[in-house]
């Protein structure tokens, strides 16, 4: 089940490598909250990430792999760059043995590295909205289908473990309609950096 708080069980600061990521999603995806991701060195905390397992309807993967999902079903620890509803690009995290095809989405980041370059991405100067959702998050870092396949242990990805306990909220994951009554969706407590507030 997942807990209210967390460790990475990574010593702070330390780079996260693909063995991270190789554990069940249902791990991982508790574990990210309060990482960095930096994609050229521009990127900040992650604050909210929802978990989707090859089980679960709602994955791209649960009907088998396509040249669109192909990397989910390869080894943990690289980026699965999809385009959503063919408007903005959405970053996961390959997780789990080859085969298992389960991943964690990438929902909102507290920017900390490189605010001037996000902003003149984004067009607009709010912090707090930089990075406040998944399309904007890949927009403000720069990440597109370019980065489909990526390892996130190599340039031009970084990814570090958060640097102390954190508090996590759990709720359910926001713009699915199908398994929409999984509480997959993990977040930091009351960050001012979420996409949706947790009920």
């Amino acid at each position: 089940m997942p807990r209210n708080s967390a460790r990475t069980g990574a010593k702070a600061g330390k780079s996260l490598n693909k063995a991270f990521f190789g554990r069940s999603v249902h791990e991982v995806a508790p574990d990210l909250i309060g990482a960095t991701l930096l994609v050229d060195g521009v990127g900040g905390i992650i604050v909210e990430v929802e978990a989707y397992h090859h089980t679960d309807p709602a994955a791209h993967s649960y009907r088998g792999p396509t040249p669109r999902n192909q990397v989910m079903f390869g080894p943990p620890g690289y980026a699965y760059v999809y385009r959503s509803y063919g408007i903005h690009w959405c970053v996961n995290f390959v997780c789990e043995q080859a085969g298992s095809a389960s991943a964690v989405l990438i929902r909102a980041l507290q920017p900390t590295h490189g605010l001037a370059t996000m902003r003149r991405r984004r067009g607009l100067k709010d912090e707090r909205a930089l990075c406040s959702g998944p399309g904007k998050l890949t927009e403000a870092l720069g990440i597109t289908d370019a980065h489909n396949g990526l390892a996130l242990d190599t340039p031009p990805i970084a990814l570090y473990a958060r640097p102390a306990k954190v508090d996590i909220v759990t709720g359910l994951r926001i713009g699915i309609t199908k398994a929409i009554d999984l509480p997959w969706r993990y977040g930091l407590k009351d960050s001012r950096f979420l996409s949706k507030p947790f009920a």
